[in-house]
């Protein structure tokens, strides 16, 4: 026998895959033997849209059979009537079970009719009348006579919710009822089957309303107008006066409800299923004043009267309102919440994990915790964020500035979406059930996609479609619940009292103080000119002012902090990200609290390199720049400008955001000060490389290029050790090109090192960058440039000892790497001399380091506490060395380095250095090398001097130790004591013979 379906291939155009499709559509008098017939073609548009073509036509089969004499009415309402189509068509294609409903009992296809449709505020009387109840809310109706009743008026109810939204899905001009409106229909007709089933248990009780009064009050997603299609209904019960008939009233209101409509869930009461059904309202307070555990308080977010004496609910939400809004105020509130999550997740079976819609991860509860985490913490303070619904309070956290309004977008909609899969799933057995098909089962994600509205395309299935959507959303809801569940902010944001979040003036001066504010009047001041108005920016900066307030409270400056962050606000009023990137990356807030509290050099930077606060909350990509990369695009940033200016100044905007992001990971504890001083040092050759190449580019614009040039670093830029103030000691060679003169290539070359000097020396905001060329033979009398062949005259004639000492940090750094190499090659044997040093050279540098010492440190300084010059400071460690190096690097080789540490390294190495005396000089230039830095980045300026009290000392202290309480007085100590060290060692190596 042929296949109907594929002898006639028509049907099959029209979704239809059913054996007996043709015969049906025969009796149903919708095909003919040429296609669809008259007045039909829309009836089977409409069959080939419903969610389950096969399952939609079975059903008009068999509402043909049950309506037999009426049938025609059916078939000429379904041609003529969009409206009853699209509705009928769609629930006949979505669930079995309102199609078992509708064909159970003649006519009620009627409901579906487009002038028939119920309105919201129908339902309670809809079902009030169903079991005769009268205006005293009393039923005539009782026992099953009453639950069959409320049955059937409930269920026609929600077929009509049903229909409507799933109508648009067949006839695409019926508008679609979105989230919102389903919800809360399905929520108000839950309402009111509560409602009749406590007037059914009224008339069961008896005198109920005489001897006590019950209030029901709703919780949940009942409470929060969120309900699904099968959802149990969670409520608590309120009692006065005879709670013995409380009692009985609410657990036949719960039997009752539960026969004719949904499961009524009372577990969310005190003590859940141990304690009493029903409690007094001081019962309730006393409960949650004393033994309410932290989720409790949760669950009463969404806490509100629903049926029952309206007067007592509202006195209960008076009572427990306080308390769930000064929940956050709890000791561990948010580790609670948390601890709370992972208990649930850690509940659903590992091969579940990934298609559980409500429970897994990446489904609606890491959405519902997210919000009310939020909404707990956040809303003590601002009262537009206390909605009872998810997805009203979500807009109201984005609307407010909590949540970014991208965030906030993407994860209502993706809630949205999750929400829409478990009806279209509940729908179609009126079962509870969160599970998303398996990726194996094509057949029921083909349906599943069908009823959500997604269509084949591009090549694609709606099956495959719908799962690609599913993982989309799920990967993003969990990406967004781990960025604002948990955000470190709330820590610090719950951590603050409630009651400090609505201080009045003088109470907030107190606390301000109190906190260790030296000037709380004067703080207050900034947090009004950040906070007032209606801003979006004021929103977030009163969401992010209470945790900074406590975090920069923490720091040695909180009052100069506070004026920096204010600073710094304001200069970045109009960076878009800025607010966003301290509310919701991690620990950002919390680091740049402790830079502004600390240092007064990072606030400028910050303002003129603010990408580097993008770098807090990931200290390896903070840290761990390659210096070559650092220094490849500076020069490819330097090269795209054409004018000197522009280039230069786009070189001293790189130099600053480097300095910026060292600074930053120097101070937060994660670079050590070898790293700090070779990532300044590469940045200031950087800096020197990219200006010398654009200097003799506009300089050959005009002359031609006439020398070869090359940069030869000096001092701490030769070793690799320059801190955060210190100048560029340079020289710079030059060599003619064929054909020039050597006067000439002189002049061109100085005309190019002038203005590298002059350009980058000249007056800015930022730190100064100036190009020291005093060590040049004949210092600062004698010529800036010199060719190769002059310094190996002057060197080879005049040179004297210091300028042999000098030239032990010599290296090439920019420019001509030829011409360098031949520079140092000149120069090795002028500071390795053949033999070491004889007696008078030696005595020559033990008087100069004598006179230095003596003549050099400034006026009035300690020079126990002068890392520069004092005793066992960075000379006393440097001379000594250079002192080893110049006596026997001719016989060492690997004495031949520029660094400090590692020539004390070599020194000990080879036994010129006892491994004690080594470690007690190496400690000492690390200390001094380290509080040299800490000293300039705490004061914005470059000091040499440790001081011996104030606040200065106590964030050097803090910095060195990485410590938010150092004892300062124990720092100096340890300093001198480190540095007395390495005096006594200087003292006998440096003079030994």
């Amino acid at each position: 026998m042929a296949d109907p379906v594929r002898s006639t291939p028509s049907i099959a155009r029209y979704g239809l895959t059913d054996d007996r499709a043709a015969e049906y559509l025969r009796a149903a008098g919708w095909w003919s033997d040429t296609g669809p017939a008259p007045d039909h073609e829309a009836s089977m548009v409409g069959l080939s849209r419903a969610p389950d073509p096969d399952l939609a036509l079975l059903a008009i089969d068999r509402l043909r059979a049950a309506e037999e004499d009426g049938w025609s009415a059916v078939d000429r309402a379904v041609a003529t009537d969009r409206g009853l189509r699209g509705r009928l068509l769609a629930v006949f294609g979505a669930s079995s079970a309102l199609a078992d409903f509708v064909i159970a009992r003649p006519g009620e296809w009627r409901r579906l009719l487009t002038d028939r449709q119920h309105s919201v505020a129908d339902y309670t009387r809809v079902l009030l009348e169903a079991v005769e109840a009268d205006e005293h809310g009393t039923a005539a109706l009782t026992g099953s006579d009453a639950v069959r009743a409320l049955r059937a008026a409930y269920r026609g109810l929600l077929l009509e919710i049903a229909a409507d939204d799933l109508g648009h899905l067949v006839e695409r001009d019926l508008p679609a009822p979105g989230y919102t409106a389903t919800t809360t229909r399905l929520t108000t007709l839950a309402e009111a089957g509560i409602r009749a089933a406590l007037a059914v248990a009224a008339t069961e009780v008896g005198d109920a309303r005489k001897a006590c009064r019950l209030a029901v009050i709703a919780m949940g997603k009942c409470g929060g107008h969120e309900l699904n299609y099968v959802s149990d209904v969670d409520v608590l019960f309120v009692g006065d006066g005879d709670l013995d008939v409380a009692t009985r009233l609410a657990s036949t209101m719960l039997r009752v409800a539960g026969q004719a409509c949904f499961e009524v869930d009372a577990a969310l009461r005190p003590e859940g299923k141990a304690g009493p059904l029903v409690r007094t309202l001081d019962g309730h307070a006393a409960y949650y004043e004393r033994w309410a555990r932290t989720w409790e308080f949760q669950a009463l977010l969404k806490a509100r009267p629903l049926a029952g004496d309206a007067e007592l609910g509202q006195e209960y939400l008076d009572v427990v309102e306080p308390h769930v809004w000064a929940a956050a105020d709890r000791d561990n509130f948010v580790d609670d919440v948390r601890a709370m999550r992972r208990r649930v997740e850690d509940h659903v079976p590992a091969e579940l994990a990934d298609r559980e819609l409500k429970l897994g991860r990446g489904g609606l509860r890491d959405v519902e915790f997210a919000v009310q985490l939020l909404q707990l913490v956040h809303g003590r303070n601002d009262e537009s964020l206390r909605h009872r619904s998810t997805v009203d309070t979500l807009a109201a956290l984005g609307g407010g500035g909590y949540v970014g309004r991208t965030d906030a977008a993407e994860l209502g909609e993706s809630y949205r979406f999750l929400r829409m899969l478990e009806h279209r799933l509940q729908l179609q057995k009126l079962r509870r059930t969160h599970v998303f098909p398996a990726e194996s089962d094509r057949d029921e994600l083909r349906r599943l996609a069908r009823a959500a509205g997604i269509r084949p395309d591009r090549g694609r299935g709606a099956d495959q479609i719908l799962l690609e959507e599913y993982r989309r959303h799920v990967r993003r809801v969990r990406r967004l619940h781990e960025k604002l569940f948990y955000r470190p902010l709330l820590e610090a944001v719950a951590r603050v009292p409630g009651e400090a979040l609505r201080l009045s003036p003088s109470a907030a001066q107190a606390r301000l103080a109190a906190l260790g504010y030296a000037a709380p009047d004067g703080a207050l001041r900034h947090i009004a000119a950040l906070t007032t108005g209606v801003s979006r920016r004021a929103a977030i900066q009163g969401t992010l002012l209470p945790a900074l307030l406590e975090m920069l409270a923490e720091t040695p400056d909180p009052d100069g902090g506070l004026l920096a962050y204010r600073r710094v606000s304001e200069a970045l009023a109009g960076t878009d990200w800025y607010l966003r990137v301290l509310r919701d990356e991690a620990a950002v807030a919390e680091r740049l609290a402790v830079l502004l509290g600390t240092s007064k050099l990072v606030p400028d930077l910050v303002v003129r390199a603010p990408e580097v606060l993008r770098l807090l909350g990931d200290p390896d990509r903070l840290a761990g720049r390659d210096t070559a990369e650092v220094a490849t695009s500076l020069r490819q940033a330097v090269a795209r400008h054409s004018h000197l200016g522009e280039a230069v100044a786009a070189a001293r905007s790189l130099r600053r955001h480097e300095l910026l992001r060292v600074a930053s990971a120097d101070l937060l504890g994660f670079m050590d000060v070898l790293t700090v001083c070779h990532a300044l040092s590469s940045v200031w050759v950087a800096v020197l490389r990219a200006t010398l190449a654009a200097a003799e580019r506009a300089e050959s614009v005009a002359a031609g290029r006439q020398a070869r040039i090359a940069v030869v670093g000096m001092g701490r830029l030769g070793g690799a050790e320059l801190g955060y103030g210190s100048d560029a000691d340079v020289l710079f060679v030059c060599e003619p090109v064929d054909g020039v003169a050597d006067s000439d290539a002189v002049k061109y070359a100085s005309r190019v090192a002038q203005s590298v000097r002059k350009l980058l020396g000249a007056p800015s905001q930022d730190p100064p960058l100036q190009v020291d060329v005093d060590l040049r033979p004949e210092g600062r009398q004698g010529p800036i440039v010199r060719t190769l062949e002059s310094y190996r005259s002057y060197y080879g004639q005049w040179a004297e000892v210091w300028e042999a000492q000098a030239l032990l940090r010599a290296r090439p750094i920019a420019g001509d790497e030829d011409l360098g190499a031949r520079f140092v090659e000149l120069v090795d044997p002028l500071r390795y001399p053949d033999g070491g040093l004889d007696a008078d050279r030696v005595r020559e540098i033990r008087r100069i380091k004598a006179r230095v010492d003596t003549e050099r440190l400034p006026r009035g300084a300690d020079p126990a506490l002068h890392t520069k010059l004092g005793r066992g400071g960075l000379a006393d460690v440097e001379w000594t060395l250079q002192l080893l190096q110049l006596r026997h690097a001719s016989a060492v080789p690997a004495l031949r380095t520029t660094s400090t540490i590692e020539g004390l390294g070599a020194a000990e190495d080879a036994g010129l250095v006892d491994p004690v005396d080594a470690t007690a000089l190496r400690e000492a230039w690390l200390l001094a090398t380290r509080t040299r830095n800490a000293l300039t980045v705490v004061r914005g300026k470059v000091t040499d001097q440790l001081p011996t009290s104030g606040r200065d000392l106590v964030a050097v202290a803090g910095v060195l130790w990485q410590t938010t309480d150092p004892d300062p007085g124990q720092f100096v100590d340890s300093y001198r004591r480190t540095t007395r060290r390495a005096r006594s060692v200087v003292e006998r190596l440096f003079t030994e013979d």
